[in-house]
Order: structure tokens, then C-alpha cells, then sequence
């Protein structure tokens, strides 16, 4: 079995000082001129070790080569950025793998270092401010995940296959990176591995060649994403076209697996056109789903797919409510994207919410009555958490997922259904491969409704520890 994705709900809790939204710290600023090193830190509070300042990484281009019989990986990654500052030196977020040859602009760098999750790049001639560069790093190594205080990271082997699960600080397990939510890129990846294996990865399949028993899977992003979303998928899958309207669908899975799939994703073109009114449109080219023949603690999304164990498909539509929740991460959580981690509630609160939506619309409970029954089960659990700022040990806790759906429904309630979902339609059209904050959310939301409440109201749910009442 798999390590597990880390959005399980944790088992402590850090106590954390009610906060309101006029107190919120500012986002955090790249180095200042005037300096030359960029900083080995994008200076978010929750992972202090993890981005870089200095420059931002605009296109990630990246070749693997991998043997599955031997976890051996080769790659060699290509990131284009924009410096922010003089750099004579700058770090990316790297670990676990062997450098093997670092260039920046085509020559090579005069001096590079590894440690702390760090590869620190000095170049031979000074990236003025405002300048693109390209920095390309031959690597290779037996990947593995990186530990975390929310359990291990990162490239995972399977029984037979691949998995990547970078959610918040996993990327750096099988790529060079600026790893933070704030720093979104293009990408284009491709992965060559023996031949039974499919690969799946973000975005759409260019190219696929084969040659001497091995075949080349090439995928290319074109619409910024966050690193954690970065993921590559190997296994013997087949493939299902599901349907092309509103949104092409693909669902890879084990033979074994094929009966219960086709009941269980059955709903899926349903599921979509229901989010795509309620949300706006669908946010990228196409949906796909994989279904890997090992069992998984819990779902995970990423850019443009989600990812399931077999555990999670059992024929009878068992997991309908975790369908839901993953897919509606498409607007919230990979298109709309938190420029800081403490802000996480906006991709789980609205992925959450979802799943009441979901509910509601296909003969379950209404959101009322969803709304009702998870506001009496957090109310038997310590009010000791802000939902706006949970803290890093506490970000993935169920409270979160939950008040955060609650938050929402209290304005749903307050604004009414036409005016609150034209809200939330209008957010994601305007952040739309964007970056947002609860602040932002706020901002928006008050000049789209013109009313007054919703500061009061995101604040009573989102940074004060007591539980009010619906």
C-alpha cells in the first residue's frame, strides 16, 4: 500500500489565536532591490523552507526517463524565469536526487551546492532584474517521497506503477522548482518507461512515440500551475473515453477494476454540468480520472485529474461524495489557487461544499440538512482552531473542510441562491488561473452582492474559534 496523500484530518491541534481579516499579514514581497542572492524562501510562514525569491519561474519543461523494474529515474529539467532582482545567485527546491551538470543560459554554472532541500545556483555572469533565463539541471537517482509533518511527499512507487501526490511540499521529490502555490508556470512533461505501462500526467498528450520496447508519453500544460498539482502517473491502465461535452473525460484504470468503474464514474458528465452552472465554466481542456489497482488512504486532485485507489470504487456509487469533492478542486484549488497556505479553506471549504451541492442535486440530503448535520459533528470537537489560520500542523484538519463549507452556506443563506452562485461564477471567470486570498474573496464578494455582510459574516465562521449558529 502507498504512503498516504496528506489531507487526512490531523490528530492534534494547535491551539491558534482568533484573528480577524483586518489583521491579516500581507502578502508576502519578493527581495527588495539592491541585494544579488535570491532568497531561499517564497517567505510563507507555514513553509519557511520552501519557494525561493529573487525571480519567478515562468515554464517548466522536463524529460524523465524511468525504469519501473528499478525505481531509476533520469531527467532533465528546464525552467524558464524572470528575474525579480540582480542574481548572482539563486536556490530552487530540489532533494533526494543526483546532480549531475547545472547550465544557466546555455553555460555552465560556476558553482552549485545541495543541502537543506536546496540546490543553490551561482552563475557565471549576473541575471540583471527584469531579465528571462533558462537554468537546466541533468539529475538522476531512485526518487522516493520526502518527509513531512503531514506524512511523505512526493514521487511514490506503487506495487507496480507510479504515483505523485505533492501536495503542499512534494514536487521537489522528482524536479528542480520554485515548490509554492504562489508561483504558477507552464509546463511541459515527458516521461518514457517500458512499454505495458501507460503514463498519465497533467494537461494534454502531444506526442506519444515507441521505440525498442519503450515508449515516450509527452504532456503540455498551458495554463499556469501550481508545482504541487505537477504529477505523473504510471501503471496498466486502460483507457475509457467517458464524453467529450461539456468537457472531454478520460478514465484510466485497471482491467480488473472495469465493471465497477463504469458504474461508479457513470455519474461523472453529470456531475460536471451541474458544477459547470453552478461555478462557471469548467476551467480546462479536459477532465481525466485514474484509478490505480493499489489502495489509497484518500482521493487527491491535480491539475486537470484526480487520482483514486480501488478501494474507493466498489460498483454501487459508494463514492460519489469524494467524485465530487476532488472534481470541484478543478475551479478551486487548481485554477483559483491560494497565494499562501494559511488561506487552504478556500480550496477545501469550496470542495466540500461541493459534495453538499452534489448531494442535493441528485436526491440526497439538501445542504440544509448536509449543513446541519456537519456543523452538530464539529460542534463535539475543540473549538481550538481558526479556520483562517489554522497553522501548518493544522491545515489539513476536517474542521477546516468543514467550517470552511459552513462559511459558504452562511452566505449562500444570506445572499440567496441567484445572487450567491452569480458570485461565485463571477469570481472564477475574473480569478481565473489566478492566484486569491481570503481577502480577495471578501473584496469581491462585497462589490459583486453590494452587501455589507459578508466581512462579518466570513469572519464569524472563518477567524473566530467559537461556532456560531447557522
Amino acid at each position: 500500500m502507498p504512503r498516504t496523500p496528506p489531507k487526512s484530518p490531523a490528530k492534534t491541534s494547535v491551539k491558534s489565536p482568533a484573528k480577524s481579516l483586518t489583521s491579516l499579514p500581507p502578502k508576502p514581497a519578493l527581495p527588495a532591490g539592491g541585494a544579488t542572492h535570491g532568497s531561499a524562501s517564497a517567505g510563507d510562514p507555514y513553509l519557511p523552507g520552501n519557494g525561493n525569491g529573487g525571480y519567478l519561474a515562468l515554464h517548466y519543461d522536463l524529460d524523465l526517463d524511468y525504469r519501473v523494474s528499478t525505481n531509476q529515474l533520469r531527467g532533465t529539467a528546464t525552467m524558464t524565469g524572470l528575474a525579480s532582482m540582480s542574481l548572482d545567485r539563486f536556490c530552487l527546491d530540489f532533494d533526494g536526487l543526483t546532480v549531475d551538470r547545472v547550465t544557466v543560459d546555455g553555460v555552465r554554472a560556476q558553482k552549485v551546492s545541495q543541502n537543506s532541500r536546496k540546490l543553490t545556483i551561482t552563475v557565471a555572469t549576473t541575471i540583471e532584474a527584469g531579465e528571462r533565463f533558462e537554468v537546466t539541471v541533468r539529475y538522476r537517482g531512485t526518487p522516493h517521497p520526502l518527509k513531512s509533518i503531514w506524512g511523505e511527499v512526493g514521487w511514490e512507487e506503487l506495487d507496480d506503477g507510479v504515483l505523485v501526490a505533492g501536495q503542499p511540499t512534494g514536487a521537489a521529490s522528482w524536479f528542480p522548482c520554485n515548490d509554492h502555490p504562489s508561483n504558477k508556470a507552464s509546463f511541459r512533461i515527458r516521461v518514457s518507461c517500458e512499454d505495458p505501462y501507460t503514463v498519465v500526467s497533467n494537461g494534454a498528450l502531444i506526442a506519444r512515440t515507441t521505440r525498442s520496447g519503450r515508449t515516450s508519453w509527452t504532456y503540455e500544460v498551458k495554463e499556469p500551475m501550481a508545482t504541487y498539482l505537477a504529477t505523473v502517473l504510471i501503471g496498466r491502465y486502460r483507457r475509457a473515453d467517458v464524453v467529450a461535452a461539456p468537457v472531454a473525460q478520460r478514465i484510466f484504470f485497471p482491467a480488473n477494476l472495469a465493471r465497477e468503474v463504469a458504474v461508479d464514474f457513470a455519474r461523472l458528465p453529470e456531475m460536471i454540468s451541474l458544477f459547470d452552472r453552478l461555478f462557471g465554466t469548467y476551467p480546462f481542456g479536459g477532465y481525466s480520472v485514474v484509478v490505480t489497482d493499489d489502495e489509497l488512504e484518500i482521493p487527491l486532485e491535480a491539475h486537470g485529474l484526480a487520482i483514486f485507489g480501488r478501494n474507493h470504487v466498489d460498483g454501487v456509487h459508494g463514492s460519489d461524495r469524494l467524485i465530487a469533492h476532488e472534481l470541484a478542486h478543478q475551479w478551486f484549488g487548481n485554477s483559483l489557487t491560494v497565494s499562501r497556505w494559511q488561506d487552504i479553506w478556500l480550496h477545501e471549504g469550496f470542495a466540500c461544499y461541493a459534495e453538499w451541492l452534489w448531494a442535493e442535486a441528485s436526491g440526497g440530503l439538501s445542504a440544509d440538512a448536509s449543513a446541519a448535520v456537519h456543523r452538530a459533528e464539529i460542534e463535539a470537537l475543540p473549538s481550538d482552531i481558526v479556520v483562517g489560520d489554522p497553522g501548518p500542523h493544522d491545515m489539513f484538519d476536517d474542521r477546516v473542510y468543514k467550517r470552511g463549507a459552513l462559511a459558504l452556506h452562511a452566505l449562500r443563506r444570506s445572499l440567496g441562491d441567484e445572487v450567491f452562485f452569480g458570485a461565485v461564477r463571477a469570481y472564477t471567470r475574473a480569478r481565473h488561473h489566478g492566484s486569491v486570498s481570503t481577502e480577495d474573496l471578501v473584496e469581491f464578494f462585497t462589490v459583486q452582492t453590494d452587501s455589507s455582510d459578508i466581512r462579518r459574516i466570513v469572519d464569524r465562521w472563518i477567524y473566530r474559534t467559537a461556532l456560531p449558529k447557522l
